[in-house]
């Protein structure tokens, strides 16, 4: 016979990034943080900000707090509350189900209260008008009336699988109107580095584009060699 899991699995401690790594990445561009991961790091483009950005403030940057909630099921996000720190972004794996929602605007008043700084599900969410006077920024991959369930099991703090990627508590999350990015937290320091250099090239060619840019110097380049074809 097979054993029955726990209703929740919760993590009693995590690592989590230090002040000036959260306030390194506070505005930065999610599509900044990608370059300084090489082209990496953004969960799938089907989790979008609510309303895409329309009444909702739909930028945040924090660490994550990751909830494993499994298909149709919120028991563990309704026991999150308890984990959540400030600044806190809260993940909650939803295995991508969008027959009901993985949240609604009691939940997120209550992360909102508890400290969190975002929300983000790879399910829909509903309750819209709730969730823009509450004013939490929310990430999800749309809206449904339809209820969930309590039932578990869960986990709070264990590593989940999101958005096409594995995220773990205290990974940083930097979260705009492109979408949602994850800094694995052993990559965290060497991505701040990079960041310096990704601003200051962004910073040289939006100059350049202001002055008349019609085409990158690279591509400007390549259209006079025999790689290109005229026909």
């Amino acid at each position: 016979m097979i054993e029955e899991p726990p209703l929740l699995t919760i993590a009693r401690e995590s690592r989590r990034p230090d002040a000036a790594q959260v306030a390194a990445f506070q505005e930065v561009p999610t599509s900044f943080v990608v370059d300084a991961m090489y082209g990496s790091g953004a969960l799938s483009g089907r989790i979008r900000p609510l309303g895409e950005s329309r009444d909702l403030v739909s930028v945040a940057a924090g660490p994550a707090l990751t909830v494993g909630c499994g298909a149709g099921d919120v028991l563990a996000l309704l026991a999150a509350t308890d984990s959540v720190q400030d600044g806190d972004i809260v993940l909650a794996a939803f295995d991508g189900f969008q027959g009901c929602a993985a949240a609604g605007d009691r939940v997120c008043g209550m992360l909102r209260n508890a400290g969190a700084a975002g929300f983000v599900t790879d399910g829909p969410v509903r309750d819209y008008a709730g969730i823009v006077g509450i004013g939490l920024p929310c990430w999800a991959t749309g809206l449904t009336p339809a209820s969930p369930y309590s039932n578990g099991p869960g986990t709070v703090g264990l590593p989940i699988q999101i958005g096409r990627r594995q995220v773990e508590t205290g990974d940083m999350i930097v979260a705009d109107h492109d979408g949602v990015v994850v800094v694995p937290f052993a990559r965290i320091d060497a991505v701040i580095e990079k960041l310096e250099t990704v601003k200051a090239l962004e910073n040289a060619l939006d100059a350049e584009v202001e002055k008349g840019l019609t085409m990158f110097p690279a591509t400007r380049e390549l259209l006079k060699t025999d790689r290109v074809k005229y026909v």
